[in-house]
């Protein structure tokens, strides 16, 4: 039995898995798959298997929680290689709903020629969708929230369509894929509002060719990884006031000046109505832990490596002293802003707000025994990007008042 199955305590299955795509993934062009509802699939590289493989204890909680590698995957799932319908209420508009017509019963006896038409549509449709940098999902607030994000966001759903056409191109020669298992970071999450940060001021790696180096110089040098060690490389955030779930790209990210990554960092913790105040003081104390940890931590280089911060946009009130616990099982999100007086948010915690490091295929150390360069003393870079993080958020903590 395999590593991941024995943490996982189930049995390997004999069929092969199914896999689903992960619905909120911002970044990156690794596909992240869905094994289960607290865990994900990741494609196996080898040193970033190696990085979680070795580890050190003290980073364990600033990384999600590896579950083993599994290699024996195999027909993987493709049956919804194109789900477009599920991108079609994604709109570059705020406070407006990208309606879709609701298909008649009929239709299944229309001619073959029609649906190549209409098959054409969303293909346009979905081109237009994957090219917007900014978008926004409006969301019923009647509904339960939380089940109606299991819509694809444009960048989930062109990381999972150029997976599965790898594995088509593939089929011929291979039907068995290696796979690390992950800690799903969002399955506690009711609304998960996640923002994807690209660290330090170098992004390839010292097996980058010159050509993939030159372009990774490039991007640095033209966006804010080169200023401040940061940059933004994907975004998503409920906004309450609206009713709509915001989605921001890398391509976007990249343009951003420092200012407009300050604007970017306090809309992630703006909810539509007000600043999420009560977020920011544990995510400061998060980053200065994590700063100190990496600091101790000797050679490692976090090449391309992104930062996660993660917390629900979902608020959840508590009832204040004069009031009986049980009417807040009742309490709608209406009656809550008209109660002000009398209901209140539970402060957060540090353990309500995750930040975790993610992304190691291009993570270097001299415990890396075949690498052929060995830096010395600590990731300068990255934890530069951390700082500037820190710097940024307490300018954001003092200039709300707090």
């Amino acid at each position: 039995m395999s590593p991941a199955f024995r943490a996982m305590d189930v049995e390997p299955p004999t069929k092969g898995v199914l896999l689903e795509p992960f619905v909120h993934q911002v970044g990156g062009h690794s596909c992240v798959l869905r094994f289960n509802e607290t865990t994900l699939c990741k494609p196996l590289v080898p040193r970033e298997h190696q990085f979680y493989e070795t580890l050190p204890a003290e980073m364990r909680k600033f990384t999600p929680q590896y579950k083993g590698d599994h290699g024996t995957v195999e027909n993987v799932d493709n049956s919804d290689c194109e789900p477009k319908s599920k991108l079609l209420r994604w709109t570059n508009k705020k406070h407006h709903v990208l309606e879709t017509e609701k298909t008649p019963k009929d239709w299944v006896r229309q001619h073959r020629k029609e649906e190549k038409m209409k098959s054409h549509k969303l293909e346009e449709e979905f081109e237009w969708l994957k090219k917007s940098e900014v978008l926004y999902y409006s969301v019923e607030k009647k509904g339960n929230v939380s089940s109606q994000l299991k819509h694809y966001n444009p960048w989930s759903m062109k990381c999972h369509q150029q997976q599965l056409q790898r594995m088509k191109e593939n089929a011929k020669h291979r039907n068995q894929y290696k796979f690390i298992l992950l800690e799903n970071l969002t399955s506690r999450y009711e609304v998960p509002c996640v923002l994807d940060l690209k660290m330090g001021t170098r992004q390839h790696g010292d097996d980058a060719s010159e050509e993939k180096a030159a372009n990774q110089i490039r991007k640095c040098q033209q966006s804010t990884s080169a200023v401040i060690g940061v940059r933004l490389c994907g975004m998503q955030v409920y906004q309450a006031g609206s009713g709509q779930l915001m989605f921001m790209n890398k391509y976007h990210g990249r343009k951003l000046s420092v200012q407009g990554f300050k604007e970017a960092l306090f809309q992630f913790f703006h909810n539509g109505r007000y600043l999420r105040r009560e977020l920011l003081g544990p995510v400061l104390k998060k980053l200065a832990e994590l700063k100190s940890v990496l600091e101790r931590q000797e050679s490692y280089r976090f090449y391309s490596s992104s930062l996660l911060i993660i917390y629900d946009g979902k608020e959840r009130p508590e009832v204040a002293l004069d009031s009986d616990a049980e009417d807040l099982e009742d309490l709608s999100e209406e009656s809550a802003d008209e109660s002000a007086g009398a209901y209140a948010f539970k402060p957060i915690s540090t353990s309500s707000v995750d930040v975790r490091m993610i992304d190691f295929a291009h993570t270097t150390c001299r415990l890396y025994g075949e690498d052929s360069v060995v830096h010395e003393g600590q990731d300068a870079g990255y934890i530069f990007g951390l700082q500037s993080l820190i710097d940024i958020v307490t300018e954001i903590i003092e200039e709300s008042g707090e």
